[in-house]
């Protein structure tokens, strides 16, 4: 069921791949991100379950009339009606086939894995935000698989310059403003202003304070690519809302981890030469750095001229489309930082062992910087254990990609693609 202009996604082979291996699969991620599109390009019939409200009936009492159709049949905000879960599950029982079934979702309902988790049955693709790849602003030049398999030539032109740069951090990777004309920064906004007004209490049906959303959106976005702590956060909220508690913003925390608007970095564990201590914080990120830009109500002109916040916007970007390069590769991300200080901003894990270190910098001229850190990194690890790394990246918003005389790559995120 191919739509017009559709511009391909890198989540386009991981849908084929799971199709192929369970019955069904679970597609998730933040509300615009092109889920749906995504599933169309796969799915022979659908069925859109917030069209009508005959389905959220149907679905109450007999949800298995919902799965007749042309396999795979793709099933839209399947989490309207939670009872559809397991009659998924129970379907693929009796089918005995893979492939019948795609499930679309912008939030994970509470019953989701009550009884049945769907394992060995449905398998599950977070999905995000488009990559710069993705929405044809990187040449794809320099591929994070090759690096992998130690491809180590690389010479490369971004294709972007900082004030383009800018612009893509505040429009964002959401299809609808990248595939549409003068499709700027509005979309973002508006996405921020539903999730602040509507889909944070839609969720559930428990009533949150949209001035109280927005205030807990501000600070994670002032804090974004920071090891801030909850504690910090909720000092920062308390400034305009002394009525706020722990738990209180723990909940809307989770509101927003369940709408995949707020996606931490964890941190990475790797068996060490030394004794050093392992700091365990979350990095803090959301699903797409636009959600910033929009809740700090910052510009273009503002990121410009304030070089600070720009830088760790960037990273925000960076670790976005790393994320989705790294899931191609069956792969996932953390960050690194020490009880000396050391800090890596990425750490790209393969789920064979494979491993790779990732430096962030806006500009090329701090590279120097970041490849002593990456080295000092690889001395720390113990490579008896876990091996030496794949390869190492200073990830810059720079011109060149090229490989320094240390060995570390240095590559323009406009130059990368999975």
């Amino acid at each position: 069921m191919e739509t017009l202009n559709y511009y391909p996604r890198i989540c386009d082979k991981v849908l084929s791949r799971k199709l192929q291996l369970t019955g069904a699969t679970l597609i998730v991620g933040p509300k615009w991100c092109g889920k749906t599109e995504t599933a169309l390009q796969a799915a022979r019939s659908v069925i859109y379950i917030q069209s009508d409200p005959q389905y959220k009936e149907t679905g109450k009492i007999m949800p298995s009339l919902l799965l007749e159709g042309e396999t795979p049949r793709l099933i839209d905000e399947w989490q309207e009606v939670p009872e559809l879960w397991n009659a998924v599950r129970h379907s693929v029982d009796q089918r005995k086939k893979q492939g019948q079934f795609i499930l679309t979702g912008s939030a994970t309902p509470r019953d989701e894995v009550m009884a049945h988790s769907g394992i060995g049955r449905i398998s599950r693709i977070q999905m995000r935000p488009m990559t710069l790849y993705e929405s044809k602003e990187s040449t794809g030049s320099v591929s994070l698989k090759a690096l992998f398999d130690g491809e180590q030539e690389i010479a490369a032109v971004s294709s972007l310059d900082i004030p383009q740069l800018a612009y893509s951090i505040c429009r964002g990777g959401w299809p609808g403003a990248v595939t549409l004309p003068n499709g700027g920064e509005s979309l973002a906004r508006e996405y921020t202003d539903m999730l602040v007004e509507a889909d944070i209490s839609n969720l559930d049906g428990v009533e949150r304070n949209p001035h109280r959303v927005r205030q807990v959106l501000r600070s994670l976005a002032r804090n974004i690519s920071t090891l801030t702590t909850a504690n910090t956060i909720l000092e920062d909220v308390r400034a305009n809302d002394l009525t706020i508690n722990e738990r209180t913003l723990d909940s809307y925390l989770n509101a927003m981890r369940r709408l995949f608007v707020v996606e931490d970095v964890t941190a990475w564990s790797p068996s060490l030469r030394s004794k050093t201590t392992i700091r365990n914080s979350v990095k803090r990120q959301l699903a797409d750095p636009s959600i910033a830009t929009a809740v700090m109500r910052v510009d273009v002109n503002g990121l410009l001229h304030d070089l600070n916040t720009f830088g760790f916007l960037f990273e925000s970007l960076c670790t976005r489309d790393i994320r989705v390069y790294a899931q191609s590769n069956e792969g996932e991300i953390f960050h690194y930082r020490d009880k000396d200080q050391l800090e890596i901003d990425l750490i790209v894990s393969l789920n064979d062992g494979r491993w790779a270190g990732i430096e962030v910098k806006l500009g090329e001229h701090q590279s120097d910087e970041a490849a002593a850190n990456l080295i000092q990194l690889k001395n720390k690890v113990d490579t008896s254990r876990i091996g030496e790394p794949s390869f190492l990246m200073v990830l810059t918003g720079g011109k060149f990609a090229y490989q320094r005389n240390d060995g570390v790559m240095v590559v323009p995120v406009a130059c990368l693609r999975d």
